[in-house]
């Protein structure tokens, strides 16, 4: 079904409603095995923390403004019609930052396949999802969780033994 951006409401990503937007268009389309969302980052503003996925592959594609995409720890340069595609993996970790003074729109586009492990390297933590793929109804959910690396436990002391 065919829709329009400007009938999909906007809602706020980060804490206490700052940061940055989305309109998930590929649900609203009714979208099962392709996720797009629009994306709008203020000015000084960054997007999901660095971070990369084990089974959804994404890509990006920036329709106005310009902004810094950290990849795989290299910096490159976003402006609007650039394309990226991030493949799964860590050595395809990436986040969008907007250095510049007006705010920059961008789509992205994923698979949702679930279950799905996201890595995110500068913390040390990884989080996971299954039931729905991130960008999914939270709602329909069975399991996710977000942990640090460290929190690992012997299975055989700690699980099996209960």
């Amino acid at each position: 079904m065919p829709i329009n951006e400007s009938d999909v409401d906007w809602s706020t990503i980060g804490p206490d409603d700052t940061g940055f937007r989305r309109k998930q268009l590929g649900a609203a389309a009714g979208g099962d095995d392709i996720g797009c969302s629009l994306y709008e980052l203020p000015a000084g503003e960054r997007a999901w923390p660095y971070h990369y996925h084990t089974r959804n592959e994404e890509a990006l594609y920036v329709l106005s403004g310009t902004a810094t995409l950290r990849l795989d720890d290299e910096e490159e340069e976003l402006a609007a019609g650039t394309y990226v595609a991030l493949p799964t993996g860590a050595e395809h970790a990436h986040r969008v930052v907007n250095d510049g003074d007006e705010p920059v729109r961008y789509l992205v586009i994923s698979t949702m396949d679930e279950p799905d492990v996201v890595g995110y390297p500068d913390a040390d933590a990884l989080g996971i999802y299954a039931g729905t793929p991130p960008g999914g109804d939270e709602d329909e959910r069975v399991l996710s969780g977000f942990f640090h690396e460290d929190d690992d436990i012997d299975f055989w002391d700690e699980i099996a033994d209960d």
